[in-house]
Parts: C-alpha cells; sequence; structure tokens
C-alpha cells in the first residue's frame, strides 16, 4: 500500500512540476514567471523528500526556493522598466525553438534506446550523518568544497552590492 502511496505522490508532483515549467516559460508577466519557478523548485523539493533526501530537499528549499527566487525577484522589480510584459514572440523564432526541441528529444530518445545500461546490483541505502556531510562541504581537502563555497560567497555579495548600487541611482 505504501508504494501505490508513494507512486500516486510521485506522478503528482511530476505533473505538477511538469505544468508548473510550462507556465514559468510561456507566461507574458515576469513576476509570475518567477512565482511558477518557486512552485518548480518546491515541487523538486517534494520529490527529494519523497525519495528520502532529507538533506537535499532542505537545501532546496533553503538555498534555491528561498534564495534564489528571492534574488529573481527582487532584481526584476529592481531592473524593471515601465512594463513587466514580455515581448510578444515571433512566428519563426517559436517554429525555429519547436525545431530544436524535436531534434533534441529525438537525439535523447535515440542514446536511451541504443544505449546498454549497466544492471544495478541492490544497493543499499547508507545513512549519512549532517556532521559527516558538513565537514565534506568545509573540509580543504582533495574532495572538499570550501573553494567553490567561497566562491558563491563572492558571486552573491557582487549581486547585493549590484542591487544597493542599482537602487540607489533611482
Amino acid at each position: 500500500m505504501e508504494s501505490t502511496l508513494q507512486t500516486v505522490v510521485f506522478y503528482f508532483l511530476a505533473a505538477f512540476i511538469i505544468m508548473m515549467s510550462i507556465m514559468t516559460v510561456t507566461t507574458q508577466r515576469i513576476v509570475r514567471s518567477a512565482t511558477y519557478l518557486l512552485f518548480v523548485l518546491f515541487g523538486t523539493a517534494g520529490i527529494y523528500f519523497l525519495l528520502g533526501y532529507t538533506f537535499l530537499g532542505s537545501v532546496q528549499v533553503i538555498v534555491y526556493a528561498g534564495g534564489v527566487v528571492v534574488l529573481y525577484v527582487f532584481s526584476i522589480l529592481l531592473t524593471s522598466g515601465e512594463s513587466d510584459r514580455a515581448e510578444r514572440l515571433k512566428r519563426s523564432r517559436l517554429l525555429t525553438g519547436l525545431f530544436t526541441v524535436i531534434i533534441g528529444a529525438a537525439i535523447v530518445l535515440f542514446v536511451v534506446l541504443k544505449h546498454k545500461f549497466l544492471q544495478t546490483g541492490n544497493l543499499l541505502p547508507q545513512e549519512i550523518s549532517i556532521h559527516s556531510i558538513g565537514h565534506a562541504l568545509l573540509s580543504s581537502d582533495k574532495y572538499g568544497y570550501v573553494l567553490p563555497f567561497e566562491a558563491v560567497s563572492i558571486l552573491l555579495l557582487a549581486c547585493i552590492v549590484g542591487g544597493i548600487m542599482i537602487a540607489r541611482k533611482r
């Protein structure tokens, strides 16, 4: 019974993510597009939680849904002009985009059908403690993430300073 409920919840979240993704790229209003992107990121976090990846789900909600979307909304509101409507898409660009999507889907389908994937054995899930994740993120070992962590912090600091400069000009 539990696997059936998990399957139903998974398909619901997948349909929700697909629907919100389509609405993100097709809406005319930019702020609504950022809101739909927020829903996509929450749906992705829901799939992580459903699969038992609580740390990834928490990071998805805190970092992406919390920080990045707020940054998008502030940058949209600070830099938008008189209108927050997107430009009308020309028919030639629409057909070019549709053609590109069809070709890309055909290539992906060809690779998936022709590739001989390795069989996975009975992999047992291993629970990793938050302490070991924190040590891996902030260690300076070979597989540590101190340098990317610092690079992202400098990038976010530059975004904050840029936002303040744009807001100060107004």
